[in-house]
């Protein structure tokens, strides 16, 4: 095995990069181990003898991978927690997810004239003290109280 190291340092330094990734073709070591002044070297990098490694990155598919499983609710146990319960996920956003959608049903029934508007006021109040945990529920208590009109009947109108 020839010695190249020379060769590959002033290859390293006219390619303006590391030893290391300066690659040399085996097939033509000879002509390499042959080339002593920089001007050669330019001319065997020109002839694609020696050529730059692409450079090494940091592959970013074990992170990819990770963030599809959290999206899918995976990889959040108890080890995996930092902040505390309402850290991760306060009150007041957890109040917002839950009375935005009932009031959004509330209006649409009022809208669509399936409630009188007084008991729309008067189920928004419920809403607001927290009575409901969701829009089932909201729709549970409005037929048990047999306040939901048909929607042919409410159309007539």
């Amino acid at each position: 095995m020839v010695d190249l190291s020379n060769q590959r340092r002033m290859a390293a330094s006219l390619l303006k990069c590391g030893i290391h990734r300066v690659w040399i073709d085996t097939n033509k070591t000879e002509d390499v181990a042959n080339a002593v002044t920089r001007d050669d070297i330019r001319e065997l990098i020109k002839a694609e003898i020696i050529q730059k490694k692409q450079k090494r990155g940091i592959s970013r598919a074990r992170i990819r991978y990770a963030r599809a499983q959290r999206k899918k609710g995976k990889r959040k146990g108890q080890g995996s927690r930092k902040g505390a319960k309402y850290a991760r996920f306060p009150k007041k956003r957890r109040w917002i997810a839950t009375i935005r959608p009932i009031r959004a049903q509330l209006a649409e029934l009022r809208d669509q004239q399936l409630i009188e508007r007084d008991v729309y006021r008067k189920f928004y109040l419920y809403a607001k003290g927290g009575m409901f945990k969701n829009k089932g529920h909201l729709m549970a208590h409005l037929k048990a109280e047999n306040l939901l009109k048909e929607p042919s009947k409410a159309k007539a109108k």
